[in-house]
């Protein structure tokens, strides 16, 4: 049975794009957003990548920023920390927080490690040494949860170094742990401090309901079952998405992907699209597709809403790339760079900093899109409230501006 194709035009595919990812919902008082404020927006997008860079602040809090406004991040430590969790980390898309639930569905990529699908290291301490592997998985069930420093240190009390032997370090530690936790054979219960991952026994963090799932793995019917859930969750976030946008958010095989996109279809979740200038692409049956809509936030590099450089520049003609490796005589827009919502349309982006000694937002540089002229006066306005709200949020007195362009 074919399925009739709708036609979207490129605003209303980017009004519908803006309202999946909890854009438009009502935000909070400032700093009065509860845990259930924290899972609508969990719910919303399905996965926050981690990353490590703190220039402004941890990534994985500025997408609840950006959609809440101010609020308290012990709400979203104690999500990830404290039993029962609401969020786990695993690598999603990259590493990122995901439901508990989401978890077991990434079996094809904790198989994958076994498979030469994870990177050098871990494929190197496997093939040579899987009883060390497992000597590291048993130190993590005994004593656990530990950082790689932490197991380091249990080790060498607990099996002393042979002479002759082939001998250890901290990176084979790290090694042997990176390829556990890729292999979904121990979990994550947070970070610390200085944000190393904490290692613990899957039953530590995996939810009850989940643990006698998670050790019987079917084979193909479930993988495919699976494989629908993922791009469900993916299609749902993006509202509108190209089978290339469904397959990145969870970094699934394309092939697989487009399986699970025939079978959505074929169920009546999701609805071929025509866009123009665009793949072609699927609606979410449920997404909403507003007449008009007007958000305001600032974007993490790293928020799911920007993740697919193609599909920002065909729905905001907004060519976006990350220039933290760059050298810094090379850098157009700026080290950490934050996109800014005005509207329907990504109209500047900001160059950000805390300075955290001297009590101060830098935003070093504004670029604006088309132009400094080319800069409303609301959308001038807007943006400063947004940089006042975002300094107050990471507790810093002032916002100073550096560059405007």
């Amino acid at each position: 049975m074919s399925v009739a194709t709708r036609r979207l035009s490129i605003p209303q595919a980017r009004r519908v794009a803006i309202a999946a990812q909890g854009l438009l919902d009502a935000r909070p008082a400032p700093f009065e957003a509860t845990t259930r404020h924290l899972q609508r927006v969990v719910d919303r997008v399905g996965v926050v990548q981690i990353d490590s860079v703190n220039v402004l602040t941890r990534s994985h809090y500025l997408p609840f920023f950006s959609r809440l406004g101010p609020y308290d991040t012990a709400l979203l430590d104690r999500a990830r920390d404290r039993a029962p969790r609401r969020l786990v980390e695993y690598w999603a898309h990259e590493a990122s927080l995901i439901p508990p639930g989401t978890w077991p569905l990434l079996d094809f990529r904790m198989r994958g490690a076994a498979a030469d699908q994870a990177w050098g290291g871990m494929r190197r301490i496997l093939a040579e040494r899987p009883d060390w592997v497992d000597a590291v998985q048993a130190e993590v069930e005994r004593r656990g949860p530990l950082t790689s420093r932490e197991c380091e240190r249990a080790l060498s009390h607990d099996r002393p170094r042979e002479s002759g032997h082939w001998g250890w370090n901290w990176s084979e530690v790290k090694q042997a742990l990176e390829y556990l936790f890729w292999a979904g054979r121990i979990s994550s219960v947070g970070r610390t401090a200085s944000f190393e991952r904490r290692y613990a026994a899957l039953e530590v963090t995996a939810p009850p309901g989940l643990r006698e799932s998670w050790s019987n793995r079917p084979g193909a019917a479930a993988d495919a079952a699976r494989d629908v859930e993922l791009v469900r969750i993916a299609a749902r976030s993006h509202g509108v998405g190209t089978e290339r946008c469904l397959a990145d958010y969870f970094r699934m095989p394309r092939a697989r992907t487009r399986t699970a996109v025939e079978t959505l279809v074929g169920q009546g979740e999701l609805v071929p699209v025509t866009v123009p200038g665009w793949q072609p692409a699927w609606l979410h049956a449920a997404a909403r597709v507003p007449r008009a809509v007007h958000a305001e936030a600032l974007l993490s590099p790293f928020d799911s809403l920007v993740w697919q450089r193609e599909r920002i520049l065909a729905l905001w003609d907004f060519h976006y790339r990350l220039e933290i490796y760059t050298p810094a005589h090379r850098r157009v827009h700026g080290y950490y760079v934050l996109p800014f919502l005005f509207g329907d349309r990504l109209v500047a982006r900001c160059d950000l900093k805390a300075d955290r000694a001297a009590g101060v937002l830098r935003c070093h540089q504004v670029t604006w899109e088309g132009g400094a002229r080319a800069a409303s006066a609301d959308a001038r306005d807007a943006l400063g409230r947004n940089l006042e709200s975002m300094a107050r949020w990471l507790g810093l007195g002032s916002v100073e501006v550096g560059r405007v362009g």
